[in-house]
């Protein structure tokens, strides 16, 4: 029954955003899964109610980090991380720490990000290849705000060579959704803050959104609207404001049902880059579409 919520509250999350219903539902769901732990149950049992609370955990936590209530993240994360240390799942550990990188490396502290990420990277030798990929990206992502172009490509390089040996059957089902479009999506997020941070050339960063945006059906359209529109501030940067809007025009369509924080404050950056062609129409409207867009 708990994996049977987390797997619900999972697509809702990453195909509507974790604000509105989608939070609340989350919220309670920790709640009462959290009572469950209360509960005596069989030495048999135990390990495999702590994995499922720990599921539900991280599905709670990303729901709560996307939609900016980041203590109630942390506060999930952390019941999370207990309960896969209490059933001796490696994977689930792992996982755990790939969400408490990326939200400390979104929150500003890219060092603590890259701590996480070698924590989760801990007996990596239990970790499928597509895990290994998961948190080497992260670390790239961390390496990249502090804007170590060196430190950045070796974990994309290592990201890169673990996600070329996963074997998907290998992997725990909820790691479905680390696919091609996914892995894509997360290096590309490393990748542009070097383009912009430190004038690193912007193709690589730009041919994986691409892979990201291609790759990503309904189901991830949070996904997709943030890569789309990390792709659009890309090109309003370095490349072609033209090209710029009509990718952001199309973020903009998936964007505009989700309830998602973190794509809202994308769109804010597409603007401020938009704001650069000022005597550009296209970018001036493309502006006015993201500001009645976060209006809404």
């Amino acid at each position: 029954m708990v994996l049977s919520v987390a797997d619900d509250l999972h697509r809702r999350d990453n195909s509507h955003g974790g604000g509105g219903l989608v939070g609340i539902l989350a919220s309670r769901a920790m709640q009462w899964a959290v009572g469950l732990l209360a509960v005596p149950c069989s030495d048999q049992l135990a390990p495999q109610l702590h994995a499922a609370v720990a599921r539900l955990g991280i599905v709670v936590g990303a729901s709560h980090f996307d939609s900016y209530a980041h203590d109630d993240a942390r506060v999930a994360f952390k019941i999370a991380a207990d309960c896969a240390e209490e059933a001796n799942d490696w994977p689930l550990r792992a996982k755990v720490y790939s969400f408490l990188a990326r939200q400390a490396i979104w929150t500003g502290d890219p060092d603590g990000g890259l701590t996480h990420a070698e924590k989760g990277l801990v007996r990596a030798d239990r970790l499928t290849p597509t895990i290994q990929a998961m948190l080497h990206s992260a670390r790239a992502r961390a390496f990249a705000k502090m804007g170590d172009v060196g430190g950045t490509l070796a974990a994309v390089g290592a990201a890169d060579d673990a996600f070329a040996k996963r074997n998907p059957p290998d992997d725990p089902p909820w790691m479905a959704y680390y696919d091609e479009a996914q892995h894509h999506g997360d290096s590309a997020h490393a990748l542009f803050d070097l383009s912009i941070l430190k004038d690193q050339d912007p193709g690589q960063a730009e041919r994986r959104f691409e892979i990201a945006i291609s790759g990503h059906g309904d189901g991830y359209a949070r996904s997709r609207a943030i890569s789309g529109t990390k792709l659009a501030s890309l090109l309003m940067a370095k490349g072609d404001p033209l090209r710029a809007t009509a990718v952001g025009h199309r973020a903009l369509d998936d964007a505009g049902r989700l309830t998602s924080q973190r794509a809202a404050s994308d769109l804010r950056e597409l603007s401020g880059f938009a704001a650069r062609h000022r005597r550009l129409p296209e970018a001036a409207y493309l502006r006015e579409r993201i500001a009645a867009t976060l209006q809404a």
